[in-house]
């Protein structure tokens, strides 16, 4: 039997593990809200949750009933909205800009310790949780994964001049000039990321994570009709299943595993893939750190694992102390250089 100290063997060998958050994964982290009681909106129920009916119902358009994203592209295609359309934006940017982690350990928190520097986040969230986390873990390791933005972010800045990215107010540390604010909202019917540079960045390194990566772990996005050309890259990057038969796929979520098959069918190859309704039950919750290692060495070395589920723990302090017999072992392994680093520095 391999326990989970025994995982550990090259570093430098083992792929990616890719994260990808939809706004189901924030909802599933705080079903009741954040440290301020604040509720985290899914698109279906956001004008519910959101204080932005005033602001719609000074358009005149016909919106209830309607998806977020779809109201937001009936204000576009107006030139005489524009006003409306701005004052919605700066509602919806306000909303979460004011969002907090709470000061116990968090599921983000577990999110972001369970992956290394080699690995990756994608999150096609707005909320500042995931920037909240890594802040916060920073105090443990360093060794932390690297965040994308791919509908921007509230609390991400970037500077197009140089391609760097930093916390939003920051300042880029090579030209000296402040970091612009994402953006958050696109049209439905033209969600053109290439039109903003620091989503347009993202985009490009999420791809090499996607080509490069041993395993995916999708948590609470749906691809929805919506962003179905968000969907379309990401499959073309990913490349045809049958070429993706030795890597992993799973979903994270409460839908059915029949209707997350039928949604992600193009990424699956055969029965090659895994459905859970939490994430204590996935990879990254049963063997945090050691994902990569776990898979090879179960499926490729036919080594029965018995697995390392994160321990329950009322402080942060307490998180941090489970999780630092992992964080030691790895410094005493060569390092890995984030194959994604380029966001930064190109």
């Amino acid at each position: 039997m391999v326990t989970a100290e025994d995982e550990i063997k090259d570093f430098r060998s083992v792929r990616p593990h890719l994260l990808i958050l939809g706004a189901g994964a924030s909802r599933a982290a705080f079903p009741n809200g954040d440290l301020g009681g604040h509720r985290l909106p899914l698109m279906v129920d956001f004008t519910e949750i959101v204080p932005v009916v005033p602001i719609l119902e000074k358009s005149r358009i016909d919106w209830k009933g309607k998806n977020f994203e779809e109201v937001y592209s009936l204000l576009s295609e107006s030139a005489e909205l524009a006003t409306v359309k701005r004052e919605l934006e700066g509602a919806v940017f306000n909303y979460f800009s004011n969002l907090r982690l709470p000061e116990s350990p968090t599921l983000y928190d577990k999110l972001v310790l369970s992956l290394r520097q080699k690995d990756v986040i994608a999150t096609f969230n707005w909320d500042p949780f995931l920037i909240q986390a890594l802040k916060r873990c920073s105090r443990v390791t360093d060794s932390l994964p690297m965040p994308l933005f791919l509908h921007g972010n509230v609390a991400h800045g970037y500077c197009e001049r140089d391609s760097f990215q930093g916390p939003r107010g920051g300042i880029c540390f090579r030209c000296g000039e402040s970091l612009h604010d994402d953006k958050l909202l696109f049209p439905v019917r033209k969600k053109d990321y290439s039109s903003d540079p620091s989503i347009r960045k993202a985009w490009e390194v999420f791809r090499l994570a996607l080509r490069d990566c041993l395993a995916v772990t999708i948590f609470g996005y749906a691809a929805p009709a919506s962003d179905e050309d968000a969907v379309a890259i990401m499959s073309e990057a990913w490349g045809s299943p049958e070429k993706r038969q030795f890597e992993t796929l799973e979903m994270i979520d409460l839908k059915s595993r029949d209707e997350l098959r039928e949604n992600w069918k193009r990424f699956i190859f055969s029965g090659h893939y895994r459905v859970h309704s939490d994430f204590s039950k996935s990879m990254l919750g049963n063997h945090p750190r050691r994902s990569g290692e776990a898979f090879l060495n179960q499926y490729m070395h036919g080594m029965f694992l018995a697995g390392n589920p994160i321990a329950p723990a009322g402080t942060l302090d307490e998180l941090f102390e489970w999780f630092q017999p992992l964080i030691r072992a790895e410094h005493d392994e060569p390092s890995s250089q984030n194959p994604t680093s380029s966001l930064t520095s190109s």
